[in-house]
């Protein structure tokens, strides 16, 4: 794959596109634009790459599949925990639209700046990204609509749970080794639904206490 067009056309044709605000959003935010220089030949694959200080920009299929679970809509509120380099905040900003917030949480200094720096490019007045433990969410700015996390922690950290809107949804990779990616929708101030798929390898979620 050469193109950003070729890599969308593999991602719909293996059933990990559907939704055509999501189709939109992989059109118009270009992967190269948060790719660093050494592996922008490599930008359209579909796989990880390597953004520095141990983290990655996600594999294509994988942001796909997630952001279908998610499915944000135009005018969301959404928190975008372990925003790297940007390219997952920026392609639900595109989504939301200018009547919505995005808001990526990131707890390394370089990639907030690198991230920002990427954001600019496509001049989302609605995206922000910030410093914060993903861990804990970013209280002050709760409620979300949704909330994407993309490392796994061992747990579902309950902050997160907490900081949805009633009828919100939360993806979430969970697990150690071979992880879980969960679907968990706020039923009420107490009741939540979680629905699992297997079989993904993230990061992990780093938290403050770890450093």
């Amino acid at each position: 794959m050469n193109s950003n067009q070729s890599l969308i056309n593999e991602l719909i044709r293996n059933g990990y596109l559907k939704t055509a605000g999501i189709i939109r959003a992989f059109e118009r935010v270009d992967r190269i634009d948060f790719v660093p220089y050494e592996w922008q030949d490599q930008a359209y694959q579909n796989y990880p790459l390597l953004i520095g200080y141990g983290q990655t920009i996600s594999q294509p299929a994988t942001v796909a599949f997630m952001l279908e679970l998610l499915q944000p809509k135009r005018g969301d509120k959404i928190l975008d925990v372990g925003s790297g380099s940007g390219w997952q905040t920026a392609l639900l900003s595109d989504i939301v639209g200018e009547q919505g917030q995005v808001i990526g949480l990131e707890i390394n200094d370089h990639l907030i700046e690198l991230g920002q720096s990427n954001l600019k490019k496509y001049g989302f007045h609605q995206a922000s990204i910030v410093k914060g433990n993903g861990w804990q969410g970013l209280p002050g700015q709760a409620p979300f609509d949704k909330i994407i996390v993309a490392a796994a922690g061992a747990f579902v950290p309950w902050p997160l749970k907490q900081q949805l809107k009633i009828n919100g949804c939360l993806v979430i990779p969970v697990g150690q080794g071979i992880q879980d990616i969960l679907v968990i929708e706020r039923d009420s101030e107490v009741d939540f639904t979680e629905q699992n798929y297997p079989g993904f390898v993230f990061v992990p979620l780093i938290n403050n206490r770890d450093k």
